[in-house]
């Protein structure tokens, strides 16, 4: 029996183009040629595979017409037909299009390389030179890897950043009391010096290797404004400041409201956030019982208080006649309330068990040791009780600016934040694995930036995950046929939803 090609469905709705060589025991003998997800894919894999059944060499595709031979060909029968192009036009035109509409081809003055190194980063996070590969995958001429290195300091200058963080203002939510958040984290080495920029220090990935500080600043819905890196030992505390100082200068703004967590706050950081008379809305601990919880408890003994309850508490800071006067709400939820209450419950019963002496002494805050004897402490249980479902906030915005729903709701905006992190640390690999200079780590913390940037103005525009758009879009190419020196290009049909969605980018991402 002759060598035959058919096609295939999969589970991927495309078709799977394969060779049986031949039939044995009534098993057919396979080899997998390829998968197309259009007709001109197809086609070509069906060519391929003749070719390859032909015997004949790479660069010549019998289809069996009956031309007369041309240059290109190798004669009889055989026309000559090579593959000039496939690329993935949709995914690199929707991909542009949001670039250039966030303004970082102006920004970078129509730098190819950064360009180049945004859109690998978005499609297949990779190293420096193996982003190469996936530009050329992506049937883009790629620069060369001694061009890369030679632009990448230039991406770590103050000017470089300035500009790129000029053109990621313009297109994020500002005014003239905007809203922006702030927060930090961490990305390790593996490495065991440090070199006094990567330092060990305190981990949220409980990691003992030396590490770098991410300041991330964002809009009131995480779109980036400024990422800086600090030293791997700086506490996370005293980043906030350097960070809204300078992004103030640059951008001439006059006043802005930072919503951070608790834990970036502390009080020398809040008196310096006042001193700059900035406002802010920042999460704030409850070690005590307050005073306005307590007499609501005391007045109203028994009772659970009604759900998104709002208590009120002025503080006044400062000598006397410089005295400022801030906030703090106290917001109760029921269903925090029960979350908590169900984990005290928990830890109270281990506690009892550990008293009697039936089960080990571990780490638990009810439990108290004085000598031999051991003992359920009440008044943290009692206290703990009283709190559960209680969330302070402290602003320093007057009532009638800032309501206390205004406030709660801007705290709760964080989330944000904490989504660019997870996307610029998982989704775009923004941790420098291959660099080791701070230059060469602020260059690599730029292209994520911008990266990230694109990412998140992607799924606001399309209502897609970037992970989901990249990973539909990248299958559908462009494939340019050379016919006997004729050039045909076949277009890929693409599916609906994802045209709505290449649709509305590039209805919403002109350049101003």
């Amino acid at each position: 029996m002759a060598p035959s090609v058919r096609t295939v469905p999969t589970a991927s709705k495309a078709r799977a183009v394969q060779i049986i060589w031949s039939w044995r025991g009534g098993r057919p003998d396979i080899e997998h040629i390829g998968s197309g997800h259009s007709e001109a894919e197809v086609e070509l894999l069906k060519a391929a595979a003749y070719r390859k059944i032909a015997g004949e060499g790479q660069d010549q595709l019998d289809l069996g017409f009956d031309d007369e031979p041309t240059n290109g060909s190798t004669g009889g029968s055989s026309s000559g037909i090579k593959v000039a192009s496939m690329r993935m036009g949709p995914l690199i035109e929707a991909l542009t299009a949001i670039y250039s509409g966030l303004g970082f081809e102006d920004a970078t003055e129509g730098d190819e390389v950064f360009y180049q190194q945004v859109l690998a980063r978005l499609v297949e996070p990779t190293s420096k030179y193996d982003s190469l590969r996936v530009i050329e995958e992506m049937g883009m001429g790629p620069v060369s890897y001694a061009t890369v290195k030679r632009r990448l300091p230039t991406y770590a200058t103050s000017g470089f950043r300035r500009r790129l963080a000029a053109a990621l203002a313009a297109r994020a939510d500002l005014g003239p009391h905007a809203l922006v958040l702030f927060d930090v984290s961490t990305l390790y080495f593996e490495t065991d010096q440090g070199d006094g920029f990567r330092e060990p220090g305190f981990s949220k990935e409980r990691r003992l290797e030396p590490q770098i500080t991410i300041g991330l600043l964002t809009d009131a819905h995480g779109f980036p404004l400024k990422v800086t890196a600090f030293e791997g030992n700086k506490a996370e505390t005293k980043t906030m400041i350097p960070v809204l100082q300078d992004f103030m200068a640059t951008h001439q703004l006059e006043d802005i409201t930072i919503v951070a967590d608790a834990g970036m706050v502390s009080d020398a950081n809040r008196k310096a956030i006042e001193t700059a008379k900035l406002s802010y809305i920042i999460g704030e601990k409850l070690p005590e019982v307050p005073y306005p919880i307590r007499k609501w408890i005391e007045d109203n003994p028994g009772q659970a208080p009604p759900n998104g309850m709002i208590l009120s508490w002025p503080v006044y800071e400062g000598s006397a006649g410089q005295r400022r006067k801030s906030l703090i709400y106290y917001q109760y939820r029921e269903n925090r309330a029960k979350r908590t209450l169900r984990g005290i419950d928990q830890q109270v019963a281990k506690a009892k068990k550990a008293v009697e002496g039936k089960a080990p002494v571990k780490r638990n805050r009810f439990v108290g040791i004085e000598g031999e004897r051991r003992f359920l402490k009440e008044e943290i249980e009692q206290k703990a009780r009283d709190l559960a479902g209680w969330k302070a906030y402290i602003t320093n915005l007057p009532p009638e600016k800032a309501s206390a729903n205004y406030v709660i709701g801007a705290y709760h905006q964080l989330w944000h934040i904490e989504k660019a992190f997870r996307m610029s640390k998982h989704d775009l690999a923004a941790r420098p694995v291959f660099h080791r200079q701070k230059d060469s780590i602020d260059a690599h913390l730029s292209i994520v930036t911008a990266a990230l940037a694109v990412a998140q103005r992607l799924e606001a525009l399309t209502g897609w995950s970037r992970k989901k758009f990249i990973t539909t879009a990248r299958r559908y190419r462009e494939v340019t046929l050379n016919i006997n020196g004729q050039y045909l290009t076949a277009e890929t049909d693409l599916p609906e939803d994802l045209i709505a969605a290449i649709n509305a980018i590039h209805s919403n991402s002109r350049p101003d």
